[in-house]
């Protein structure tokens, strides 16, 4: 037994000799000490360190982010032989990236990092937000790999996850691919999984989801790079979206355009950052503790309810609100201070004959042609 294992061993080494003495020739000949960026440059990058332990340097900023940098600091105490060193690069002091590096003593850098040569094997992007110059990836053997929260190429961009739930996908995944310079998710693809939505999920449950699968599906990549790189495929131009980030003008529910399914999941999306938002006689409401499709019956069956039109349930406490196909509740609203539908109902819906809710367009229209309304956000 013994005897069988040690020609391997010398065998090894000396193949790691005649590796070191070829790199030593080529590479000089080629001109990579001398910053050559072609393929014969990147075959003696990926030559000189050519399988784990790595040497990482982690960009990141929010919780999905920290979720691969926990994974990874993990392996870096362990002796899986994965991580040999790991270091991070964050925008601010506040981020949760930048304090989970501090409360394990990982070495941090601000950006844009210096002095990065020959000091990393793999940089990795995890929810990170910026461009990354050709100068600084090329300084990477193996390149710079992201962990991107959506089934590539579809919701390429900041947003991914919302907009998984404002679109209403049943599928999405995780994709892990290399970063190319001047263009976010482009890059491509060196590992991906799929995902099933669960059922009214929130993004905030989503993105839990897929920040498991995300630090797992890195770890995986890791353990076999140099072959992932080699069998890498392009993204398809095909199925191209695009997830912009989430901002305030989303909020604003259209009553008379909008179904019970589409405000559902417009809450499910951003409620949990952004509130849903009305107006009522010229003053913006906030909507929140959104219960979903109502039934609400008339006395008066010929009677019919325009879009936007407001009804207190006083059995349930919930503001019913019609729109395109239905009714949706609410628990609470924001006007000037919190208010329970209760509240709301009694101080102030009970006060008017006012009991509808208008779309912000709608009310824009409305205080150009008749002065009604005073638009405020």
């Amino acid at each position: 037994m013994w005897m069988s294992r040690k020609p391997a061993g010398v065998s090894l080494r000396v193949l790691q000799l005649v590796q070191h003495c070829w790199l030593q020739t080529v590479c000089g000949t080629w001109g990579w000490r001398r910053g050559g960026v072609g393929p014969a440059a990147q075959l003696c990058r990926l030559m000189s360190s050519s399988g784990p332990p790595w040497r990482l340097l982690f960009f990141g900023s929010d919780e999905f982010a920290v979720e691969s940098l926990k994974v990874l600091t993990s392996s870096r105490n362990s002796s899986d032989g994965l991580v040999k060193s790991l270091e991070v690069v964050t925008l601010s002091v506040d981020v949760p990236v930048k304090k989970f590096a501090l409360q394990h003593q990982l070495p941090t850098h601000s950006w844009p990092p210096q002095n990065v040569d020959g000091q990393f094997d793999v940089g990795l992007v995890v929810s990170f937000g910026c461009l990354l110059p050709k100068r600084l990836i090329n300084k990477f053997p193996h390149g710079i790999l992201n962990v991107h929260p959506s089934l590539l190429p579809r919701w390429r961009g900041p947003a991914p996850v919302f907009h998984t739930i404002l679109h209403g996908d049943t599928m999405t995944g995780v994709t892990i691919m290399q970063i190319r310079p001047d263009r976010f998710d482009v890059g491509p693809i060196l590992n991906q999984e799929l995902q099933q939505v669960p059922e009214n999920c929130t993004a905030d449950e989503l993105g839990n989801v897929l920040a498991t699968k995300g630090a797992n599906l890195l770890i995986d990549t890791l353990m076999t790079l140099s072959e992932r790189i080699v069998n890498r495929r392009e993204q398809a131009q095909t199925g191209v979206t695009f997830a912009p980030k989430i901002n305030t003008s989303m909020s604003w529910i259209l009553w008379e355009e909008q179904t019970c399914d589409q405000i559902g999941r417009l809450y499910r999306a951003i409620g949990s950052r952004i509130p849903l938002r009305t107006m009522w006689m010229g003053r913006t409401v906030k909507l929140s503790h959104f219960v979903g499709r109502c039934h609400i019956s008339f006395s008066d069956q010929r009677q019919t309810p325009v879009p936007g039109s407001v009804r207190y349930q006083k059995e349930s406490s919930i503001l019913a609100v019609c729109c395109k196909d239905g009714w949706v509740g609410f628990k609470e609203v924001l006007l000037k201070k919190r208010l329970t539908a209760a509240d709301f109902y009694n101080g102030y819906l009970h006060q008017t004959d006012e009991q509808l809710f208008v779309s912000r367009k709608t009310a824009s229209k409305d205080h150009q042609t008749r002065g009604k309304y005073t638009v405020q956000t």
